[in-house]
């Protein structure tokens, strides 16, 4: 059935594709699509783009690529002449300034990978997983001028597998946002959705991941280390050294066994390390610097540790 409401729809990554999809097949009338500027990618540096933008050019959507969207007369303009009923942004990757947020008479609709007001920031989907949760989600909400503090609209829940990386999640939360974007939109248009101020006093923070995030501490438990390798796919991963070398640990498993933290034990064809609070992480696949990646029986077989070695030092 067609839709009566005409959106402008602002987003970058993957995690936003199934959303711009979700509104077409919905029949809504996407008038705009905004996007970050192609970006350098590769050993080449050639320009290549967004996500968000080989998707709306497949679909025949017009597309935008402002550098900058704050003080940008010309895109004020573009969006004021398009008169949408509702702004849509998923991980578009720009502040919304207060003239967006004033232009459509349903607001700016955020789809957020977190269950609000947790995990408020760039990076929730990471750190939900990095912080041992077992339960996370997907929110749309109304975006206001401050940081994913916005009023709730709509919930949903979706558990965190034991064996999920941060792309695995993502791609799940992406599928089950497209639908709860448009079952928000449905809302709004009809009256049937009150928005729920969130309690600022029960929020965490999800910052934008850095380089640093990823070096291993093996003062850390085991669990915790494991999460976070597992969080923090594909980047910055889990990284340490190794005979004055980094080292990337690209597969692993938490064990309840103590050994000496940071130090490196082949026990036949496995390798572990020591971790904090008794335990050990089982190194299943590894990356030396320079190196492809080598299965534990490969490493060991190729760098025979020797008592005493460790990592991280």
């Amino acid at each position: 059935m067609t839709q009566s409401l005409s959106l402008v729809f602002c987003g970058t990554p993957q995690f936003a594709v199934p959303t711009l999809y979700k509104l077409v097949e919905a029949g809504y009338l996407v008038r705009l699509v905004v996007t970050q500027p192609d970006r350098p990618r590769g050993r080449h540096l050639e320009l290549v783009p967004s996500p968000v933008k080989a998707s709306a050019t497949q679909l025949k959507l017009p597309v935008t690529q402002p550098e900058t969207i704050k003080k940008n007369e010309a895109f004020q303009a573009q969006l004021e002449a398009l008169k949408p009923d509702a702004i849509i942004v998923v991980g578009y990757g720009r502040i919304i300034p207060d003239w967006m947020l004033a232009l459509p008479r349903l607001g700016n609709i955020n789809l957020h990978g977190s269950l609000l007001p947790k995990y408020r920031g760039a990076a929730p989907i990471q750190w939900a997983i990095a912080r041992g949760e077992s339960v996370t989600g997907v929110t749309t909400m109304r975006i206001d001028a401050g940081l994913d503090t916005g009023d709730i609209l709509l919930q949903r829940e979706m558990t965190i597998a034991n064996e999920d990386t941060a792309e695995t999640l993502a791609s799940r939360l992406a599928v089950i946002g497209a639908d709860l974007i448009v079952e928000t939109l449905h809302g709004l248009e009809h009256s049937t959705i009150h928005p729920q101020p969130q309690d600022h006093s029960k929020a965490t923070l999800a910052p934008i991941l850095k380089k640093e995030d990823g070096r291993v501490d093996f003062q850390r438990s085991a669990f915790e280390i494991f999460n976070r390798l597992r969080g923090f796919q594909p980047w910055p991963g889990a990284y340490t050294s190794f005979r004055t070398k980094s080292l990337n640990i690209r597969a692993a498993r938490p064990l309840e066994r103590r050994i000496s933290q940071g130090s490196l034990l082949a026990d036949g064809a496995r390798l572990l390390v020591g971790c904090g609070e008794g335990t050990a992480l089982e190194l299943l696949e590894l990356q030396p610097e320079g190196k492809k990646r080598l299965s534990a029986p490969d490493f060991i077989h190729g760098y025979h540790p020797q008592p005493g070695d460790r990592l991280g030092e």
